[in-house]
């Protein structure tokens, strides 16, 4: 990986957030010179101390850039070897509040960004960030659902990422841009968004576990997910930007296992030494929205890549209750009594 990409220049949008900035500590560990891209927007997990322990390090520039400013994006991707695509609006709830600003950031800045790269830059490889969302409510006997289970996504963000994931296979197999797409599930791990609700589930149950607060699971906790940390989600990236095998695929990246939202929530519960849970009916914005059980198979990209995630969930769990310990000032933030209680999705 290190043969690949050292020396190579890389933009990483979204590379504040969560997954964004630990790819791109992990490309400055590799030798590229890396340009991190965020828009900073309050509530979509931009957070300047993602990248503290390199912020010095002389081969990575940060700017301050909403995706949507097609002229800046012009002058950012020029040059440019692979752009690690991972700005978005991450919120299922908040894309139903306002789906005209998801369809903006999720949809049509995608699309504006694949055209820029045609005009501006077309041997530039883009790898995009999109989710196992997409395939919405999947009958039991589906599971593990695979890349060719039909989408049929149950929210506005949802919709709008597959319409974004389907540009990026359209621009690839039309305009020969290179471009490889990798539909992530329930990423966990350091640097997180934890202050509100918006990002992850499982961040939110680690802030109240760390909290010694209860934490609600809606439902009866039986609903099964499959949980990767970032470190392999990460690696897949890496692996999809340099392997022309992954140009124009569609790859699910997946779990170990796939455990039950009880299950993990004892588990941290049991990791952390704080906290509590109850189950509660699902409330009806919620309901409407709930997916159930939902799990991947993520054998193509095992096959063609050689990838497979090798950090068990306790382990992950240890390490990420071990950083918010360690960092809990730069994570959190005096919450409104509206989120003090909120389930797994």
């Amino acid at each position: 990986m290190k043969q690949f990409y050292e020396a190579k220049r890389v933009l990483v949008t979204g590379g504040l957030g969560f997954i964004g900035s630990n790819l791109a500590i992990r490309l400055l560990e590799l030798g590229a010179s890396v340009t991190v891209v965020d828009s900073l927007i309050a509530e979509t997990g931009g957070n300047p101390f993602n990248i503290h322990p390199v912020q010095d390090h002389p081969n990575l520039s940060v700017r301050t850039v909403d995706v949507r400013d097609v002229l800046a994006m012009e002058r950012l991707v020029r040059g440019k070897s692979v752009v690690f695509n991972l700005a978005g609006q991450v919120s299922h709830i908040d894309s139903m509040l306002d789906p005209f600003t998801d369809l903006e950031i999720n949809c049509r800045s995608q699309l504006a960004l694949l055209d820029t790269c045609r005009r501006v830059a077309p041997e530039t490889k883009v790898v995009f960030a999109s989710t196992r969302q997409i395939y919405g409510r999947v009958a039991e006997e589906l599971l593990p659902v695979d890349e060719r289970q039909a989408p049929s996504p149950v929210d506005v963000n949802g919709i709008n990422k597959l319409a974004g994931e389907r540009y990026h296979v359209l621009y690839n197999n039309v305009y020969g841009i290179h471009t490889s797409v990798l539909r992530l599930t329930n990423t966990y791990g350091p640097r997180m968004l934890v202050k509100n609700n918006r990002q992850t589930a499982l961040g939110w149950l680690i802030r109240q576990a760390l909290d010694d607060e209860q934490i609600t699971v809606f439902g009866d906790g039986s609903q099964l997910r499959d949980f990767t940390y970032v470190d392999d989600v990460v690696e897949a990236f890496l692996m999809a930007g340099a392997n022309d095998a992954a140009n124009g695929q569609v790859f699910n990246v997946g779990a170990i296992e796939p455990v039950s939202l009880r299950e993990v929530t004892e588990l941290l519960i049991d990791v952390a030494g704080t906290g509590s849970y109850r189950l509660e009916p699902f409330p009806a914005e919620r309901k409407v929205i709930d997916v159930g059980s939902i799990y991947i198979d993520d054998r193509k990209i095992r096959r063609v890549l050689k990838w497979r995630p090798r950090i068990e969930l306790r382990e992950g769990l240890g390490r990420t209750v071990a950083f918010y310990r360690a960092h809990r000032a730069e994570y959190w933030a005096r919450r409104p009594e509206a989120e003090k209680t909120a389930g797994a999705a």
